[in-house]
């Protein structure tokens, strides 16, 4: 039986994914084999030795101590795509918002109290925009999230002009051949009057829009950030605020900094708060977890290498190690010693991590398993 902890209140639907017949869930397991997790933070808790995986219903992993848990040999898996229409239409809601006052126009109407209809037409006046038709869009990231925001842009009537310096060949696919696509976010900025940010919080993206970045961009330009807060640099952004030289931000991400502030929208983290999104990112990762516990394979995982094979052996041992020379040879040596024959192996790399996964035609015995374990750059053997 395996166990599997919540730290959050996981959708059902992602839940009922795993077999009760294998997988005992509950939020109140010590020593679990796995975890699903949403928004708690993970970054104090000290793990058991049986964790082998954390699986975040989401994107964002900064709740979890990536880098930690590659050294304990715990692979930690995300959700990518699984919300991303949700956050996709929040984006274009977000978009609206900067452009026509509509909060500010709610607020006031919200007060009224007698002569309703005489003081709207009187008062109105005050919440007037502009219509996001024909304006330039610029999307920083144009990922599972980015990509569908260029794309809707697009059918809005935007002109749209992307930047993403690591996109992928299937993101890179699914845009519109109409997306202007740039070089540097410095392109981007010269030519938008909207920009919007889908990219991760990184070293070196936290801080990204800052004075030096917004005196780039266009008089009056309106930003939205639905990714993380940090990309942000709010003190620069209030400053620029005053002076008119960005006329709104809209973020997903109220801080002491950000709330009852003129010139800035904020909405209490929503982007993925929708019942599709949730039962969409819980049975992904449901299905992510149960494959990596039960055969090894490994899918979106964030801080260990994508990995899988077909099973036809016996057995299977999954191999976390550091991606340094002579470590297929040394753990093949070690089952090779035992007399055991290797009928099939898959090893892949991420960084500093690497995955070596070995099917065998009989079991590979405890003591063999540990003399891999014990070697050195080795950092956990997964028996599945």
């Amino acid at each position: 039986m395996k166990n599997i902890k919540t730290m959050n209140k996981i959708a059902k639907i992602g839940l009922d994914e795993l077999d009760k017949d294998i997988f005992n869930i509950s939020d109140d397991i010590d020593n679990p084999d796995g975890i699903m997790v949403r928004s708690a933070s993970l970054h104090d808790m000290k793990f058991g030795s049986e964790l082998k995986a954390i699986v975040r219903c989401g994107a964002g992993v900064n709740n979890i101590p990536v880098e930690k848990c590659a050294e304990e040999g715990i692979v930690v898996f995300n959700t990518p795509g699984a919300n991303a229409n949700g956050v996709k239409e929040l984006t274009i809601a977000s978009l609206l918002m900067a452009s026509r006052k509509i909060t500010d126009g709610i607020n006031w109407a919200n007060t009224l109290e007698s002569d309703v209809a005489k003081q709207v037409e009187k008062g109105k006046s005050a919440f007037g925009g502009c219509e996001i038709l024909g304006k330039t869009l610029g999307v920083i990231g144009l990922g599972a999230i980015g990509g569908l925001v260029a794309n809707a842009a697009k059918s809005l009537g935007m002109k749209v002009i992307g930047c993403d310096q690591f996109i992928t060949v299937d993101a890179a696919w699914h845009l519109s051949r109409s997306i202007n696509k740039a070089s540097t976010y410095d392109e981007v900025y010269a030519q938008a009057d909207y920009i919007t940010l889908h990219i991760p919080s990184t070293p070196d993206t936290r801080g990204m829009i800052n004075a030096e970045a917004i005196a780039k961009m266009k008089d009056g330009v309106k930003i939205i950030n639905l990714s993380r807060a940090d990309l942000v640099n709010v003190p620069d952004l209030k400053e620029v605020l005053k002076s008119g030289k960005v006329s709104c931000y809209v973020t997903d991400f109220p801080t002491e900094e950000t709330i009852n502030c003129e010139g800035i929208i904020t909405t209490p983290h929503l982007g993925a708060s929708t019942n599709e999104s949730e039962d969409n990112c819980a049975v992904m990762a449901a299905h992510q977890l149960s494959d990596f516990l039960l055969n090894g394979n490994i899918k979106n995982s964030v801080n260990y290498p994508s990995i899988e094979m077909p099973r036809s052996a016996l057995s299977r041992l999954v191999v976390l190690h550091k991606n340094v020379p002579n470590m297929i040879s040394t753990i093949t040596g070690k089952i090779s010693d035992e007399g055991i024959n290797i009928e099939h192996m898959a090893n892949r790399s991420k960084g500093n991590y690497a995955c070596t996964m070995v099917d065998t035609p009989d079991e590979v015995s405890n003591e063999t398993i540990k003399a891999i374990a014990d070697t050195e750059n080795i950092i956990r053997v997964i028996r599945v």
